[in-house]
């Protein structure tokens, strides 16, 4: 029997709570808002519309956009009801998808207030439950390779509207109102950023989706004004809805986007090239064949299997959250590794380690399927993200997921080097002392509120290795004073 769809999935349908509406047409009117022309282009039962023409007496035109015809008859028997509307309201029963914007708009008068809440599920989660209403098909983020063909081609619908939104918008004179997750708002804002569309002003205000809408997302109302000679890259982050002070600035410089452009401009002199080389953890992506505990002089898998290993291929390991709880100097699991690095042949360990790599071929079934693409025309068993350095014995590593710049020093483990896993980020150090150091410097404050400037905490990874590379540890040694210390382990590196 065919699934039955509703239209809250078919259409990523959230309706926008009459309460939520109407504070946030009070919030754009308190603002000094001027409008002569409302658009809501995916206007549901119309709440926002509604709210809009209460809140703005002034408007003599509006335009409702939605693809659900019971909505559009609901809507239009809300408007005859209502005495205090404007005379000239139209309610178009159509896609988003297939309007003419640029048309649309230039028959409005302005300034023009376009206010929504966008569908906020992604494309290939409508496209699982059959919903034709999808954007048509193109590689609109402009990804490239790998990205293209993996889950980085995935977008947010609303991020797709949103884009044509502002594109529409640019060079008149507008306001953008939009309900969206904050991700969302940051990617939408970064592209008007970098295509030089005419903003003039760009504010973030939170929003309580699980009360709003029972969804446990970061989400937000994204509020942009546009006039001809817009030249604003900055947006102002609120601390809560209705909150009238913001407690950061985030924006475009440098042809970077920066999450406190407070702190970045205190900073910035930070920047430089990499002195110690960031390496990811070691990816292996079979968590219950790979991650093993000791028990006695036998290894226990994630499936519940008792078995023996050679130790050339076993290492104390740490994930993310133990580097970040401290746990860090007593593994409590153990990896198994099968390369040095990543052009090993595998095959050597049918006589140098039988007994491991029979545990590997009785495990072929979950090892061979692994669907990364990175495993492909490679050996067989292969792991990805290793080398020289995931074998040091001291290292000063960071969680990419635990919202923290809490850096720890990880050091050997009965006689022998521990690994990371793929969450984690590390910098390889020969001595004890050495990585006690670089560790000082990237707790310090100078590096804390470099990367503080940078990082978003609400994104799915806040630290990435791109951002640990900006930072040049010479810059913050000398701002520490320590200059002649660094200079003295960098020597010995040589």
């Amino acid at each position: 029997m065919p699934k039955t769809v509703s239209c809250a999935d078919q259409y990523g349908d959230y309706q926008t709570p009459h309460v939520l509406a109407t504070q946030i047409c009070r919030l754009l009117s308190e603002r000094g808002i001027v409008v002569a022309s409302v658009l809501e282009p995916t206007s549901g039962v119309g709440n926002l519309l509604l709210a809009a023409l209460g809140q703005f007496p002034d408007v003599t035109n509006a335009v409702g956009i939605e693809i659900n015809g019971d909505y559009v008859r609901l809507l239009e028997e809300k408007l005859r009801a209502s005495l205090e509307v404007a005379t000239n309201v139209n309610i178009v029963c159509a896609s988003f998808f297939h309007v003419d914007l640029d048309d649309l708009l230039g028959h409005l008068p302005e300034p023009i207030l376009v206010v929504g809440n966008p569908p906020w599920v992604t494309n290939s989660a409508l496209g699982v439950l059959g919903s034709k209403n999808l954007p048509k098909k193109s590689n609109f983020q402009n990804h490239v390779g790998l990205e293209a063909r993996t889950g980085k081609s995935n977008f947010d619908i609303s991020e797709w509207m949103l884009r044509k939104l502002v594109e529409a918008l640019d060079g008149r004179r507008a306001t953008l109102a939009m309900l969206c997750k904050t991700a969302v708002a940051r990617k939408v804002l970064t592209h008007a950023w970098k295509s030089g569309l005419s903003l003039t002003e760009s504010e973030i205000h939170p929003i309580d989706s699980a009360k709003s809408f029972g969804a446990a997302v970061d989400a937000c109302l994204l509020v942009s004004s546009f006039e001809p000679e817009g030249t604003s890259r900055e947006c102002r982050i609120y601390p809560h809805f209705g909150s009238t002070n913001p407690t950061a600035i985030f924006g475009y410089h440098d042809d970077t986007l920066i999450a406190d452009l407070a702190l970045y401009h205190r900073w910035k002199h930070l920047a430089g090239p990499e002195i110690y080389k960031w390496r990811s953890g070691v990816k292996h992506d079979c968590a219950k064949v790979m991650e093993i505990r000791r028990e006695g002089h036998q290894y226990r898998n994630g499936l519940g299997e008792l078995f023996e290993l050679e130790e050339d291929h076993v290492f104390g390991m740490l994930k993310s959250s133990e580097i970040t709880k401290g746990v860090g100097k007593i593994p409590t699991r153990r990896m198994l590794v099968t390369q040095k690095s990543m052009t090993d042949n595998t095959l050597t360990m049918v006589n140098h380690a039988p007994k491991t790599w029979d545990y590997l071929e009785r495990h072929a079934e979950y090892l061979d399927r692994r669907a990364s693409s990175i495993y492909r025309n490679r050996p067989r068993f292969s792991m990805f993200g290793v080398g020289s350095y995931t074998f040091s014995a001291w290292k000063v590593a960071i969680s990419g997921f635990y919202k923290a710049l809490q850096f720890a020093v990880v050091g050997p483990h009965e006689g022998k080097p521990v690994v990371l896993d793929d969450t984690a980020y590390f910098v390889p150090c020969q001595t004890e002392s050495e990585a006690q150091y670089v560790a000082g410097l990237l707790n310090s404050q100078p590096a804390r509120e470099f990367f503080s400037a940078y990082v978003f905490w609400d994104a799915k990874r806040p630290i990435t290795i791109e951002l640990l590379r900006r930072l040049d540890l010479t810059s913050v040694a000398q701002e520490l004073g320590s200059r002649e210390i660094l200079d003295h382990f960098r020597s010995q590196n040589e």
